[in-house]
């Protein structure tokens, strides 16, 4: 049920009052990949079993890299790959359920609708994000989810931001507090995350001979190795994927079971699950096996050093940008009549290695591409790392 006001809701505020529902979501989740479906398809309403989530899973189109090719707004684009991309986690039972946007084929349906509709007039959710100075693409994916969640047609916000306090000490915050329309009183914590693989620890195959770089590598796979979460690590060494995943499980998703949950006014019960989007990054050329917590379906983009870049660079694009924090959401794309031309948002590899080499850690680049209507495309992404980056994030990962 759409919210009737454009208005942000800030972190902490009741959205609105409604009857205790305690019933938890009848229709099963099914295919967790259900969601895959733009992430693999939008099925039509007359096939066998379309009111339902594994219907959606099971035919197919439009694929979400159509439907963003359908949409011309970035802020709604990134709406679009954040409510309908792959999860970066399977399910983590007992306590890491999925969230998922839809139940239904038919809300999956709505809510694309609702996408293009709003794709035609964002006036109002731009209105939203600039109502507060955006910084963080956390917080910046946070304002997206929950204008879906306020004005979207498949769930109705409850409250945005509950901090849980106990003698003035705030013990932690819910993102979200929702209800669906088949009942379900729901808790999400929302995350997005980059990570990149330290490389050449857990590696199937690692060969660059072949991959257009000078120095060809070769770093075996130990028999007795597993692949670990503890291998993505963030860009900056600060953050890793096994860690961020514990907090979920062990403190961020239990908040709203906790006795005390009831003295912030929402005493539900309330389902906790968790909203997982983002990327994942891999040294080009390495093809690690996958830890099995990880959905296969993830968004993947590859890494180099400094002194790889500039082969690399000759050999796969022809374009290259340097994405803003704030453009790591949903691949990139610039109309060609757009104010952001090809000579303001491009950059040749000489000039992008010597503004790397400026920088104390990985920077972030788009290999872009024209299309038949002379836009530019996003084709690939990853990272320019420092040469002595690796090391330390194998140091890191080992930790």
């Amino acid at each position: 049920m759409a919210c009737g006001r454009w208005r942000s809701v800030e972190r902490g505020e009741r959205v609105s009052a409604d009857e205790p529902a305690a019933r938890r979501l009848a229709t099963a989740r099914g295919n967790t990949t259900g969601a895959d479906s733009v992430r693999a398809a939008v099925v039509s309403d007359d096939a066998a079993g379309a009111d339902s989530a594994a219907a959606g899973a099971a035919s197919a189109e439009p694929a979400l890299s159509t439907l963003l090719d359908s949409l011309g707004d970035s802020a709604v684009r990134d709406l679009a790959w954040l409510l309908l991309s792959a999860d970066l986690l399977r399910p983590q039972p007992p306590m890491g359920e999925l969230a998922t946007p839809f139940a239904t084929s038919r809300q999956l349906h709505e809510i694309v609708d609702w996408l293009r509709a709003l794709d035609a007039v964002p006036a109002p959710l731009h209105d939203d994000l600039a109502a507060t100075r955006i910084t963080r693409l956390g917080r910046y994916a946070e304002r997206l989810l929950g204008w879906f969640l306020q004005h979207g047609p498949t769930a109705r916000l409850i409250a945005a931001g509950v901090p849980l306090r106990r003698a003035g000490v705030t013990l932690g915050e819910c993102d979200f507090l929702l209800h669906t329309q088949e009942g379900a009183q729901l808790h999400w914590e929302l995350a997005v995350k980059c990570y990149l693989h330290a490389g050449g620890v857990d590696s199937r195959t690692v060969s660059r001979s072949n991959a257009g770089l000078s120095a060809p590598l070769s770093v075996p796979l130990s028999p007795s190795a597993s692949p670990q979460l503890s291998n993505y690590v963030g860009p900056n060494l600060k953050d890793r994927l096994d860690l961020k995943l514990a907090h979920l499980l062990n403190h961020q998703l239990p908040l709203s079971a906790r006795e005390d949950f009831a003295s912030t006014g929402y005493p539900g019960p309330w389902t906790p699950q968790m909203f997982i989007k983002g990327w994942l990054f891999y040294r080009h050329g390495e093809t690690p096996a996958d830890p099995v917590e990880l959905d296969p379906a993830h968004g993947r983009g590859w890494w180099v050093t400094r002194s790889e870049w500039p082969d690399f660079a000759a050999a796969h694009a022809p374009h290259w940008r340097i994405l803003p924090r704030l453009e790591w959401l949903a691949p990139r794309r610039y109309r060609q009549d757009a104010e952001q031309t090809a000579s303001s948002t491009l950059i040749d590899p000489l000039t992008l290695t010597a503004r790397s080499a400026q920088q104390p850690g990985p920077t972030m680049i788009a290999a872009l591409a024209e299309d038949a209507a002379g836009n530019l495309v996003e084709r690939s992404r990853g990272f320019v790392v420092p040469d002595e980056w690796p090391e330390q994030a194998q140091a890191y990962a080992r930790q």
